[in-house]
């Protein structure tokens, strides 16, 4: 892809998709893990990728590593020693059931904002709907009118068609 100029950006550490697999924890606590790491990297390197997202590796680590390549690494959880950190939106939100995972931080509570916007969305759902099996919905100022004239010319028209 990175010959066709296509933009790529690796992945190394933990894949989250595959955590149920392996359990969500650090990658390259030990020497051999870091030098799969390390490996993998410089694969990413050779491949034509420009950046890797560099997740949930010792900061230690993570801050060698990218003195060792080439690549923009991203830090999810890997410490300031990259060249970027990020968090996603989710983990910054707090907008989730879930435990929080440590390497995150979440600033706000939207989960229990969602909710209470939920419970809205429902309540005003339910109004609107009584109020138009009650005929309170439409009012005359929500109908757009024609004059009586104009709607018997319409008519005419439309069935002298």
């Amino acid at each position: 892809m990175a010959r066709e100029g296509i933009p790529v950006v690796g992945h190394l550490g933990i894949v989250p998709r595959h955590a149920t697999w392996t359990n969500v924890r650090a990658s390259g606590k030990t020497a051999a893990e870091a030098r799969q790491l390390y490996d993998q990297m410089k694969r990413l390197e050779d491949a034509g990728a420009y950046a890797a997202e560099l997740e949930l590796v010792p900061h230690q680590l993570a801050a060698y590593l990218c003195r060792k390549t080439s690549l923009l690494l991203m830090s999810l959880g890997s410490g300031p020693g990259c060249d970027t950190q990020f968090l996603f939106s989710d983990d910054i939100l707090g907008d989730y059931d879930e435990r929080i995972p440590r390497h995150a931080k979440a600033y706000r509570n939207f989960l229990a904002e969602n909710r209470r916007l939920q419970n809205e969305r429902i309540a005003a759902f339910r109004e609107y709907a009584a109020d138009v099996t009650t005929g309170a919905f439409p009012q005359p100022g929500n109908l757009v009118s024609i004059p009586d004239p104009e709607l018997e010319a319409a008519i005419a028209a439309i069935e002298n068609a």
